[in-house]
């Protein structure tokens, strides 16, 4: 049984975790599949972007599956955060933008899967937080890391090393969310903003989100030349031709990703 729900409209896909009666937590199946099909985002079928979502309207993703890790040996469970940590880096380093819909609480390994996506678009009845350590543990899919290149490191310690949660409005005030939804409005917020990067050069989109996430741990010098690394692989490319046409001509672009 699938644990991915998908959907195909236009250039994006509509990626829904089924799993309402556990409130869409990770488990070892879910988070195999989510890395199968991020790693299978290539070529000129891939779409320009995904919106991945909860089923229901409690949970985006509340986290681990805690009844499923309760199992688990300590290799199981180190096996299990490699293979979180293989899916949500694949997210940052697919070529495809990903835009987190968060329809319920996200927590723990589920806000982490939104800190992998490139934007994070949240209801405003929603909660989230990092709260690994009131169970004697960190996070472990890679939050301490993302939530401070984020938000910075004394707000990320506040939200980690507290262990609480903050709504959908406080999470916009830090710079965790990227956009806020009005009530019954969230895909088609997540749609909007979807739709409005998949109009654009595919390539483009993806060097320039390549371009950002390396480069923003370097210094300023060192990142400049990611930037112009990642420019000059789109010199020759048919979209850059095309986009130049397109404005001379006074028309809107017709864009192949290739």
């Amino acid at each position: 049984m699938a644990d991915l729900e998908i959907q195909r409209r236009g250039a994006t896909e509509y990626w829904t975790i089924l799993g309402e009666e556990r409130r869409n937590t990770l488990t070892r199946s879910l988070v195999a599949e989510l890395e199968e099909r991020v790693t299978a985002l290539k070529g000129s079928h891939a779409p320009r972007a995904v919106v991945l979502t909860g089923v229901g309207d409690r949970a985006f993703c509340a986290g681990a599956d805690l009844k499923e890790r309760s199992s688990m040996s300590d290799e199981e469970v180190r096996a299990f955060l490699e293979s979180l940590g293989r899916a949500f880096r694949a997210i940052e380093l697919s070529p495809s933008i990903f835009v987190a819909a968060l329809n319920g609480i996200a927590l723990g390994g589920g806000l982490e899967l939104a800190l992998a996506c490139d934007f994070r678009v949240a209801g405003p009845a929603v909660e989230m937080g990092l709260s690994e350590v009131k169970l004697g543990i960190i996070p472990g899919g890679g939050g301490t890391q993302r939530l401070s290149r984020l938000v910075g490191i004394g707000r990320a310690k506040d939200l980690i090393l507290t262990g609480r949660r903050i709504n959908a409005a406080e999470a916009f005030s830090f710079g965790v969310v990227t956009r806020l939804a009005p009530e019954g409005r969230l895909l088609e917020t997540a749609t909007s903003l979807a739709e409005a990067v998949a109009a654009n050069a595919p390539l483009a989109v993806g060097a320039a989100k390549h371009a950002i996430d390396e480069g923003a741990a370097q210094p300023l010098d060192l990142a400049l030349e990611v930037e112009r690394r990642h420019y000059a692989t789109l010199l020759h490319t048919e979209d850059r031709r095309e986009g130049l046409k397109a404005f001379a001509e006074k028309r809107p672009p017709s864009f192949k990703g290739r």
